[in-house]
């Protein structure tokens, strides 16, 4: 394996088991690695640090978790006891032109990021990144449903509400186990490639009516899709699995006083298959990472 990384210094902070595997992957490449916020073993070029400010220093690339941090600040690390908070005070551990890398950003990380001065880009809808994690997250979806739902897939009616990257791959994956797969979309163009591609297409307008036929409901739209009103019109013994990011497309209370399972399922890659998902990552980091040092060092000799 070519070690492209060679010579660049990477921190990678907190996240789940897949930064785990994609610390071995990027280390493979050649990369020096400050890790914080993880369980991983120390070697010849995996640091363990301490505190944020030890992990920042003399830094080239920060790789932040997918969720990135929440509104106050606190770093997305369920594999750490430590809790860590980004805020502006950090800012003297950075010394250079640093990028930050994340799934997700949120208000705040991106404020922070301004008053840090450092290059912050989001990688989740980035297409490539978005198609692969896709599958990951279409298998988990439908592990979860096997787990909750009294019949089998095969044979029963799955609606997939959205034509993305995920909704896509999910429709393929419940066809092929023998499911009569529903898809709601909004777009003539999608309308008309999920007819094409032998699933049964539903207009969101037709959604009201179609429903009712759903033993297994996935959503992948981050938009209220399936509120009170609908989901009323499912079946009792329905079950719906929602992969759209916080807070999800469903009316959860609604589904909690109806008797309906509800679940919000967002990240499911790094929990199902963790080491797929940070083999996944590391196929994209690597061209982020050498753009931003080529540009980098580009500006200095300038």
């Amino acid at each position: 394996m070519k070690q492209v990384l060679l010579g660049i210094n990477l921190t990678i902070l907190g996240g789940d088991l897949r930064n785990v595997y994609l610390i071995d992957e990027l280390e493979k490449l050649g990369a020096f690695i400050k890790v914080l916020g993880l369980p991983v073993a120390r070697r010849s070029k995996v640091v363990l640090c301490h505190s944020l400010e030890e992990a920042l220093k003399d830094t080239d690339v920060v790789v932040l978790p997918m969720p990135g941090v929440n509104h106050q600040g606190k770093l997305f690390a369920p594999l750490c006891e430590e809790s860590y908070y980004l805020t502006p005070e950090l800012k003297d551990s950075i010394k250079g032109e640093v990028l930050f890398v994340v799934g997700f950003a949120n208000s705040y990380l991106k404020q922070l990021a301004a008053d840090l001065g450092v290059e912050l880009v989001e990688i989740a809808e980035m297409d490539h990144v978005a198609i692969y994690n896709s599958i990951p997250s279409a298998e988990g979806a439908i592990q979860m449903a096997m787990e909750m739902i009294p019949i089998t897939i095969h044979g029963s009616n799955a609606f997939v509400i959205g034509f993305g990257r995920t909704g896509q791959t999910l429709a393929r994956m419940l066809a092929g186990i023998g499911a009569r797969v529903f898809v709601a979309a909004r777009k003539p163009k999608d309308l008309a490639r999920i007819y094409e591609q032998c699933y049964i297409p539903v207009t969101f307008k037709e959604l009201e009516v179609k429903i009712v036929e759903a033993d297994i409901v996935f959503n992948t739209v981050p938009a209220l899709v399936l509120p009170a009103n609908l989901l009323q019109k499912l079946k009792k013994d329905a079950v719906i699995i929602d992969l759209a990011s916080n807070p999800g497309g469903v009316d959860f209370e609604a589904a909690k006083s109806l008797g309906i399972q509800a679940v919000l399922a967002p990240g499911l890659p790094g929990k199902v298959a963790p080491k797929t998902a940070g083999k996944l990552l590391a196929k994209v980091l690597p061209e982020l990472i050498l753009k931003h040092c080529k540009v980098r060092d580009w500006r200095d000799l300038g």
